[in-house]
């Protein structure tokens, strides 16, 4: 009996009528999908479109490799289209056919052997950069017009090392980087030409800019390219020793990661407009720390092993040179010095990482004063009435990490005290959903969505964070009436339990 896969079924669905998929999934890429806690709770919200849209995969890749294994996939792929798009609004329609027949043109030259140099001399005379979405869409057309899976998917790389990079070497070994790249250099251009908060001198010079705030002792980019002058320190002494001891050490990149992922990437996406980072860096930033954790976890140091650790180190380098040149420079033109200030507190709330200890930033110091509360103010509930230093108080001792978002999805409160998960005081105002990485946004967005329309009332899920089991749980918040008032959302480490119940 053949074995047919609905991609409209959940992953949790699928993965409890086909168990094998586990294994097959997590080859692609999707790691989480090994977790029982993850298919119990979000892999009843995902599907694999969707799942494959929030880590990056395409879409051919997971239909080829579901084939190889004897499944029959009930209905069409999923369209494969530039996200975060309708339609295509920079050149009329007339246009974007001829850029994707011209495309399609050089593919099937491609297809046909021809070399890649040759190919590559003609794309250049034609165009002068070229966007992912493009790419896929006209690989999607000769798909369409006959040409089989296999041969469209074995020449992917190829197709993408024809539109970006230096050498043909570099660029079939990083492909998806180039995009990447590319992506985040138009966003930026983009953005900062509509901008007319500087002179225009200052994004030529946005480098230099980025070098002189990164000078200042205790200034977040002193800060940040420290850690990256350690990590590449690190790198080397790897490279010089292959001491294999030092994967544990790397792990420490992730601190720096979450410290980009909470203070600069939400603030540059929604205070300025600029998503590029966000929606580019912040996944590469999950990925690498995702496989670097999975390999710290593999004792079989085998051949494999030791080729993927290169492998994610190398992207982690590439990421140190992508903060130096691209995202520090865009920060350092578009943040305020008062924003910087705001960055400079909140960071106090991170670990060191490779032994760089954040330095004080006088300015900041001396220009940095503390709300000033009316603690003897009494707020007045139907349960009774409480100073807000009482209340302040209680909802501090209270052993769980509280937020309440409202119901236009806005971030209102976070109790304060050390959190597993941080929540910097400059993310109060925004939208949660700029505080989350886009692997986990469609999920929030989801839990959001039902609660508002009372399909939910509350959504648990059980997480491994630091080595220790954390539950994390969502409710409605709504008034007598059920009106929907906003989410709370509470952190609660429930290694407690675990003692509790042992023996």
């Amino acid at each position: 009996m053949a074995k047919k896969i609905d991609l409209n079924k959940s992953v949790y669905e699928l993965t409890k009528e086909y168990p094998e998929l586990i294994d097959i999934m997590a080859g692609l890429g999707f790691t989480e999908i090994t977790k029982s806690a993850m298919r119990n709770s979000v892999g009843k919200l995902m599907t694999i479109p969707k799942g494959a849209k929030m880590k990056n995969i395409s879409m051919m890749d997971v239909v080829t490799v579901l084939m190889s294994n004897g499944f029959e996939l009930e209905g069409n792929m999923p369209a494969i289209a530039h996200e975060g798009k309708t339609e295509h609004t920079v050149s009329p329609e007339s246009k974007t056919e001829s850029r994707k027949e011209l495309l399609k043109g050089y593919l099937k030259r491609l297809n046909a052997g021809e070399d890649l140099e040759s190919v590559r001399a003609d794309f250049v005379k034609n165009f002068s950069d070229v966007e992912a979405y493009e790419i896929m869409n006209a690989e999607q057309e000769l798909l369409k017009e006959g040409t089989p899976l296999s041969e469209v998917q074995k020449l992917c790389d190829v197709h993408s090392a024809l539109f970006h990079g230096a050498t043909t070497e570099e660029k079939i070994a990083n492909a998806e980087k180039a995009v990447e790249d590319s992506l985040i250099r138009k966003k930026v251009a983009s953005e900062l030409a509509k901008r007319d908060s500087f002179p225009e001198a200052d994004y030529s010079d946005k480098n230099v800019r980025a070098a002189e705030l990164a000078a200042i002792p205790g200034h977040p980019l002193y800060t940040f390219t420290k850690e990256n002058e350690a990590f590449t320190a690190l790198l080397a002494r790897f490279r010089a020793e292959r001491d294999e001891s030092l994967v544990a050490k790397f792990r420490e990149v992730s601190i720096h990661y979450a410290k980009k992922g909470d203070l600069l990437y939400p603030h540059l996406k929604v205070k300025y407009g600029i998503s590029g980072p966000s929606d580019v860096m912040w996944t590469v930033d999950d990925e690498i720390r995702d496989e670097l954790a999975a390999l710290a976890k593999d004792e079989h140091h085998d051949k494999e092993w030791n080729a993927r650790l290169d492998a994610v180190l190398k992207r982690a380098e590439e990421m140190v040179y992508k903060e130096q040149n691209i995202l520090f420079p865009i920060c350092a033109v578009n943040f305020t010095k008062d924003e910087w200030f705001e960055i400079y507190h909140d960071s106090k709330d991170y670990a060191p990482c490779f032994e760089v200890v954040s330095e004080e930033w006088k300015e900041a110091e001396e220009a940095y004063t503390e709300k000033k509360i009316s603690y003897e103010q009494e707020i007045v509930m139907p349960g009774g009435h409480m100073t807000v230093e009482q209340l302040t108080a209680m909802l501090n001792t209270i052993p769980l990490e509280i937020s309440f978002i409202d119901a236009d999805n806005k971030n209102r409160f976070f109790n304060e005290g050390p959190k597993v998960f941080k929540r910097p005081g400059m993310a109060i105002g925004r939208e949660v959903f700029s505080c989350h990485p886009p692997k986990i946004e469609p999920i929030v967005r989801s839990i959001l969505d039902d609660f508002r329309n009372n399909r939910r009332d509350s959504v648990q899920i059980w997480m491994e964070k630091n080595g220790r089991t954390m539950l994390v749980t969502y409710m409605a918040v709504r008034d007598k009436n059920k009106n929907y008032l906003g989410t709370l959302e509470m952190v609660q480490d429930m290694e407690f339990a675990k003692e509790h119940f042992k023996g």
